[in-house]
């Protein structure tokens, strides 16, 4: 007899015996344990053995669903095809497709052919495909990958107005592809497919703030800004030290004396050793923060809002300033950068000592050996001027930027 999904719902294991198996008929039965659990099972036969197969539990899979699971099996048996050879099968095809999936590729391409770089970009290149390609096409085999799909990811990124970062995530997926063709995992990029899918790139200076009445007005907002200390910190710090915004947000405490006032570590950019004379101001800025964030000097000095083993995003400064009221088209987090030197040339500094401030590469290839301490005591005094310039620019709603300029103009 039949079973209904009343009677199934009601079935009971038999007092005594560890199984109690009820018959629905062509080989489906309820396999009943001693502990009440219901499982399915098809009972077959090929080729003279018999063999039976697992159809899932009770009430999970319906007794509607086990017949038709049952049904197309015995199909198989008519075309001459094993049911159990047929499943074995398909969960080893369903394991390497998962073995790759995109993302599998990724961190394998990742694993092997970045471990080279330098730690800064290796955080910065996962981050962006963990946050923007991963949730979107990580589970997909690499091979199946279309250049539309690759463009909708590429296309949310650009949404957001990261047109430069779309590209970058664009040529990394190429990377990864390239690796996958390499290891015989796809045969084909299609990023190769996107040259001109994607918003052009427009090369321009950064926006910068280099009026100093509503620089000054910059300066004011940040000591009034009410987010976290971190961000307010890296805010304050920005126009003391005058360096990449990258730099100051992976910047560790081992890399920072504050007894000797100096920051030190290696720019990945132009290949140099650094040293960033700290002012009395951005000492004390520093030290309050450890502080307040009870630090060890392996951690980041400024450490993202929810992983700490991660630094700060590279939009906090960004968003921050949107929040104080300085426009995208007004001020970024490198326009810092562009106000300090073309104050401090006002001001008549050495456009020599300038360059080594913001850590760029000589012109020429004799100047890449110059020792990296070179304008090492001029630097600290110029940024300590420089800090108490910023501290008496800021201090007045109105100030008098000529008599400042006067006042601390460097005289040789």
């Amino acid at each position: 007899m039949k079973l209904n999904p009343t009677q199934i719902k009601n079935l009971k294991p038999e007092p005594g015996k560890k199984v109690t198996r009820h018959y629905d008929g062509n080989g489906l039965f309820l396999f009943i344990t001693d502990k009440g659990q219901k499982w399915w099972r098809f009972k077959f036969s090929f080729s003279g053995k018999e063999g039976m197969l697992s159809l899932g539990t009770f009430p999970k899979v319906s007794l509607k669903e086990a017949r038709q699971q049952a049904d197309e099996l015995k199909d198989m048996i008519r075309q001459g095809i094993n049911p159990a050879m047929n499943r074995k099968a398909t969960k080893a095809a369903e394991k390497v497709k998962d073995a790759n999936s995109f993302e599998v590729v990724a961190r394998e391409w990742f694993n092997v052919k970045r471990t080279g770089k330098a730690e800064t970009t290796r955080i910065k290149e996962i981050a962006s495909l963990e946050n923007d390609v991963f949730p979107y096409i990580g589970e997909r085999p690499i091979s199946e990958l279309t250049p539309p799909e690759l463009l909708m990811v590429l296309r949310r990124v650009e949404g957001r107005g990261a047109v430069d970062t779309a590209h970058r995530i664009k040529s990394r997926c190429s990377m990864i592809f390239r690796y996958a063709i390499a290891t015989g995992r796809c045969i084909s990029d299609p990023c190769r497919d996107l040259i001109d899918a994607l918003t052009p790139i427009v090369k321009g200076h950064f926006p910068a703030i280099t009026e100093m009445q509503r620089f000054s007005e910059l300066l004011r907002a940040i000591d009034s800004y009410m987010g976290t200390p971190i961000v307010r910190a890296a805010l304050k710090l920005a126009p003391l030290t005058a360096t990449r915004p990258g730099e100051l947000r992976h910047s560790k405490w081992s890399d920072i004396d504050l007894d000797a006032g100096e920051w030190r570590y290696f720019v990945t950019k132009t290949k140099i050793d650094q040293i960033v004379p700290l002012p009395r101001q951005a000492v004390e800025i520093l030290k309050s923060l450890k502080s307040l964030t009870f630090a060890d000097d392996d951690s980041f000095v400024f450490p993202h809002i929810s992983r700490k083993d991660r630094p700060m995003s590279d939009n906090a400064v960004l968003c921050a300033l949107r929040a104080m009221g300085f426009s995208k088209e007004e001020m970024t987090g490198h326009g810092f950068r562009t106000s300090c030197k073309t104050e401090m040339l006002e001001l008549g500094y050495p456009l020599q000592w300038l360059e080594k401030q913001l850590a760029h590469a000589p012109k020429d290839a004799h100047g890449r050996a110059y020792n990296r301490t070179e304008y090492r005591e001029q630097r600290h005094a110029m940024m300590q001027t420089w800090a108490d310039y910023l501290d008496e620019l800021k201090a007045s709603p109105n100030p008098d930027i000529k008599a400042l300029r006067d006042k601390y103009k460097y005289r040789g």
